[in-house]
């Protein structure tokens, strides 16, 4: 099987786990050929565990959960030096939960800041710094944080410098009632069978590695390039199209968001078939990848205007070349 026909057999694995959420497994899959993280935002009980332990499961890869809350310290995360004295060497570093290579942050905005903050430096650099002292994180790492869009009660917004570092902000939405139907049966199963028989093997990171490569090799035109930056900078000037969308923005995406859009569009185009990107993969990602990035005016949120809105009146006026 070649790296896409592994790819998509996962897709279908986890979507028979996670039924009525197809756009949210589509969304890990891109985030984990893009080598970014993701923030995914619902409801309790909309399946977000439940997907990134699909993927775990589907994947031979390690998975550790770290569950947010407002006492917990930076070295409950990232980990830190334990005397021993009896060793040589009498401080060892005891690695903390972020060394794994798929790191569940639940509910991420429920710690404070200087938790919140012990996660960047893995998610940016790859690498946890202790004791000064660097370690490495593992070659497939993937953070993906979930948090609850209505309560808030108790928790720490995250700032705009952490959420730029995520590759995407996934909302998930109810199922439909066909799904919902579908999703009370495999429940229904699952707590008769006992003991599950799997027939096949989770897949393995190689496969992970290589479809990164034939990514790399997906071909990004000038047009495509330059329909990317004209978006992001219509974020940046809105002055430059209309007054109401200018009122409604404060501040445009970083560069980051540029990479981004680039990234996941041509993981779009590669799942696809393509060898080359399209204006549709550009449209298909840019809601999840722009809407955390965008800071709105007080007269959009006074108007009850949303990113998504912001976004699509984006689309609307710039044009394709």
């Amino acid at each position: 099987m070649t790296a896409l026909e592994n790819i998509q057999e996962l897709q279908s694995r986890m979507n028979k786990s996670i039924i009525g959420q197809e756009k949210l497994v589509e969304r890990i899959l891109v985030g984990l050929l893009a080598n970014g993280n993701l923030l995914l935002e619902g409801l309790p009980g909309l399946a977000k565990t439940r997907a990134v332990k699909a993927l775990a499961k589907e994947l031979k890869a390690g998975l550790s959960r770290i569950q947010f809350t407002p006492d917990l310290l930076p070295s409950d995360i990232t980990g830190s030096e334990v005397y021993q004295p009896e060793l040589e060497e009498k401080f060892v570093f005891q690695p903390g939960p972020i060394f794994s290579n798929l790191v569940l942050a639940d509910e991420i905005n429920r710690a404070p800041a200087k938790v919140q903050a012990a996660l960047l430096e893995a998610m940016e650099e790859r690498q946890v710094s202790v004791a000064g002292k660097t370690h490495k994180m593992e070659p497939l790492f993937m953070v993906l944080a979930t948090q609850n869009p209505v309560e808030q009660e108790g928790t720490y917004p995250l700032p705009e410098a952490q959420m730029d570092r995520f590759l995407m902000k996934v909302l998930i939405d109810y199922p439909d009632s066909e799904s919902e139907a579908k999703v009370l049966r495999l429940v229904r199963d699952e707590s008769i069978k006992t003991e599950k028989i799997t027939t096949h093997k989770p897949l393995s990171q190689d496969i992970i590695f290589k479809a990164r490569e034939e990514i790399q090799n997906v071909k990004v035109s000038e047009a495509a390039e330059k329909y990317i930056v004209d978006l992001i900078f219509a974020t940046r000037y809105p002055e430059k199209y209309n007054e109401q969308l200018a009122s409604w923005l404060d501040f445009g995406a970083s560069p980051r968001g540029t990479i981004a859009i680039d990234k996941c569009a041509r993981v779009m185009a590669w799942l696809n078939g393509r060898d080359f990107i399209q204006p549709d993969d550009i449209r298909a990602i840019i809601h999840d990848v722009l809407r955390h990035r965008l800071i709105l005016s007080y007269e959009a949120n006074a108007e009850g205007v949303g990113p998504d809105q912001v976004i699509d009146e984006i689309l609307k006026l710039v044009a394709v070349v």
